[in-house]
């Protein structure tokens, strides 16, 4: 619109400069070389345009062919280069397709086309990559150094030829070099988190973690949790030789994460040792609240020592109350009530827990239970014969690394804060105990492999004539429980696990001898070995 406007525009101030020519008549005379030539004005504007006309286009035939060899240079450049960026795509496809021939082929293609073009040397290392050179891979890598603009990505290349080949160091100085010269870069500031947690340096892994906050790469809520996890791992490195800056780690942590449990039972347990009682209570009661744990119900239980049985009693009353009556508060009510000897509240707290398949922590309080008030009976083996086969318990687990205690990292990624407390898989639970069916029928070949320490193992009953024990009844002494109990049984290890078919409980006509403490206290051991 705006051209055809122009373009009108023109024409008009052409005519008007025409007419006006035309209205003002008159002559040019022109004298050169003793010739005279004379014409109107009208004429003479004609061919001054007409000379201006020609010049140009002998201006313009003359730069033509002095610029015809650069721009035939330039158009063979271009037809290259579009030869070598196709070729870059190819080989792109070729390396995620992982077929490694086609691969260097186009890498090669590409880098005779384009020469060192960062697209051509990232080719030529993924290429060298996928095909399992590592040397010329590194090689590339280092190529990317010396350009301004490719020197991260040579960097990053770096550091995972260095993890690849298990030099840490190597891996951490390129990941520093790569935080210095992009700090937005996020795999650089986690190889360096990273690095700084697994040499136990706390405080410059919180330095870090700030420096990635206020770069945008962690949220608010992640960075907070991964501080008080940082703060809580320098609180467990420093409370033996510097107590009071332990205290203040943890309560730092307990601050900014307050259900975390590592945190809080740690900060309860200094403040106990401080006498503070009341903010003792507070920090663990919190905690709680979000998680019950067997951690925090052993430092509630005892921040003051000396109590008696029947006030831990109540303390653990207090959580099972504050957890709504979780399965953690009514086995801390049950523990405590044993300690106190309050047998029937003992039952009380445990009896839910026994409704459906009770865990290995309850079958083992309720052999104590059965220990401590009837003494070394045949329910107090039943139970710890069950606890082979209960469900395991919660316990902290990271990437499937089971773990005992809690650590800030995990041992398998170095992962932050990746352990979680839940309860393990249940790959090594056999179906639980039918009126037909053997107690040691589908144990573990682990369980098999132990010691026998029981006496000679009675012979079976003839298959036609069955004696079936109630479930109810406490398994006998002298069965092949007891022998699980006490020890394993031989079995190669290398035979496919049988195809389990139940097998009759078979009594012996007269009852062996009722093992001592000390036995069930080994059998107790053996137990917990199986996990």
């Amino acid at each position: 619109m705006w051209r055809a406007l122009v373009f009108i525009g023109l024409l008009c101030v052409a005519a008007f400069g025409a007419v006006w020519l035309a209205d003002r008549p008159g002559t040019v005379l022109i004298t050169f070389g003793g010739y005279e030539i004379q014409m109107s004005v009208a004429v003479a504007a004609i061919a001054l345009a007409g000379l201006a006309l020609a010049l140009a286009l002998l201006w313009s035939l003359v730069t033509g062919l002095i610029q015809l060899p650069s721009r035939l240079t330039f158009a063979s450049r271009a037809r290259r280069r579009s030869r070598g960026y196709q070729a870059v795509s190819r080989g792109m496809v070729a390396v995620g397709a992982g077929d490694t021939i086609a691969a260097r082929r186009y890498a090669n293609e590409a880098e005779r086309l384009l020469g060192k073009e960062p697209l051509t040397l990232l080719l030529k290392a993924q290429a060298a990559q996928v095909s399992g050179n590592r040397e010329v891979a590194e090689a590339a890598f280092l190529q990317m150094m010396d350009e301004d603009e490719t020197r991260v990505l040579g960097l990053r290349g770096l550091f995972v030829e260095a993890r690849r080949r298990g030099d840490a160091a190597s891996a951490h100085q390129y990941a520093s070099e790569a935080v210095r010269l992009a700090p937005a870069a996020a795999w650089a500031s986690d190889a360096v988190l990273e690095a700084r947690c697994a040499d136990g340096d706390w405080r410059g892994a919180l330095e870090t973690v700030e420096r990635r906050t206020s770069l945008g790469l962690l949220d608010k809520k992640t960075a907070r949790r991964h501080q008080a996890v940082l703060l809580t791992a320098d609180a467990l490195e420093r409370v033996d030789r510097d107590p009071d800056g332990a205290l203040r780690s943890a309560q730092d942590a307990v601050k900014l994460a307050p259900d975390l449990v590592p945190a809080a039972a740690l900060a309860g347990r200094l403040l106990s040792r401080k006498g503070d009682l009341r903010k003792a209570a507070k920090v663990v009661e919190t905690a709680w609240r979000s998680l019950p744990h067997p951690d925090l119900a052993d430092v509630y239980l005892n921040l003051r020592p000396g109590d008696s049985g029947l006030d831990r009693l109540k303390r653990a009353e207090t959580l099972s109350r504050l957890s709504n009556g979780a399965p953690e508060g009514r086995l801390a009510v049950a523990r405590s009530a044993l300690e106190a000897r309050e047998f029937d509240r003992a039952r009380d707290a445990l009896e839910p827990l026994l409704r459906d398949r009770p865990s290995m922590r309850v079958c083992l309080l309720m052999s104590d239970l059965e220990q401590a008030e009837h003494g070394s009976t045949g329910k107090g083996r039943e139970w710890l014969a069950r606890a082979t086969r209960a469900p395991r318990d919660p316990a902290w687990i990271a990437d499937g690394v089971v773990s005992d205690h809690w650590a800030p990292v995990s041992p398998v990624t170095g992962r932050l804060d990746a352990f979680v407390w839940q309860a393990p898989p249940d790959v090594l639970i056999a179906p639980e105990l039918t009126l037909h069916d053997d107690v040691t029928g589908d144990l573990d070949d682990e369980v098999r492999a132990l010691p026998i320490t029981a006496t000679e193992e009675p012979a079976p009953a003839p298959a036609s004539e069955p004696v079936a024990a109630p479930a109810s009844e406490p398994l006998p002494t002298g069965t092949k429980a007891e022998a699980a109990v006490a020890g394993p049984v031989k079995a190669d290890a290398k035979q496919d696990p049988p195809v389990h078919q139940p097998e009759p409980v078979v009594f012996p006509a007269t009852p062996p001898d009722v093992p001592k403490p000390e036995d069930q206290a080994s059998a107790r051991r053996s137990v917990f070995s199986v996990w």
